[in-house]
């Protein structure tokens, strides 16, 4: 009997096959606006209860329950960056992104200041020496945004912060067995990163 269930990439939850359902006429559905995700039975599935013909198979972990974690580096928004829209970003940058944005980032994601200083593309002295609320260039601003762009995109698939940063410095085959870390320092770069992790959310084993 098949049961419902909720995708996610807990550390420690119990991995499975699962059927990741899509919308009629589509090729493929994100596991947050499927309706429903169900267990596999057996090799093929057979249960009347699993509609094989709109699903799709995926190797992904499951767990009970999930509160959505985000970086939302900036205090003032109430949604991550990856869900907002570029002119919000833009906007954010042409604010001012502080030195206390970037320590929030640097919170979430678990990175010191040499690896950031490296997939932001500027000096460690760079982002040591501002205070507090000190903005940083628009340049450094837009990538630092950039950065908790992806990153909020991956937590939110990843449904858990640590698995996500520890997926961030594994090889990936999808990447020529490079680390989706070696490719943050650049905007295409991160573009391959954050399609990687869309493949993820749509149920694409990668």
């Amino acid at each position: 009997m098949a049961k419902d269930l909720k995708y996610s990439a807990k550390a420690g939850s119990k991995p499975g096959k699962y059927l990741v359902s899509k919308k009629p006429g589509s090729t493929a559905q994100s596991r947050k606006s499927a309706p429903k995700l169900y267990e596999s039975s057996g090799s093929g599935g057979s249960s009347e209860n699993v509609p094989i013909a709109t699903n799709i198979m995926a190797d992904i972990p499951y767990h009970e329950s999930y509160q959505s974690s985000v970086t939302r580096i900036a205090e003032k928004t109430n949604r991550p960056e990856w869900q907002m829209t570029a002119v919000e970003k833009m906007d954010m940058v042409r604010a001012g992104v502080s030195k206390k944005n970037l320590e929030n980032l640097k919170r979430k994601t678990n990175l010191d200041y040499d690896k950031l200083s490296t997939i932001l593309s500027t000096t460690r002295a760079t982002l040591i020496n501002k205070k507090g609320t000190e903005h940083f260039s628009t340049a450094l601003g837009e990538r630092i945004i950039s950065i908790a762009d992806l990153y909020s995109y991956g937590f939110e698939v990843f449904e858990d912060e640590a698995k996500f940063n520890e997926w961030i410095f594994n090889p990936n085959r999808a990447l020529g067995g490079k680390q989706p870390f070696e490719l943050l320092d650049s905007q295409f770069g991160r573009e391959e990163v954050k399609n990687l992790i869309g493949r993820i959310d749509y149920g694409v084993y990668s």
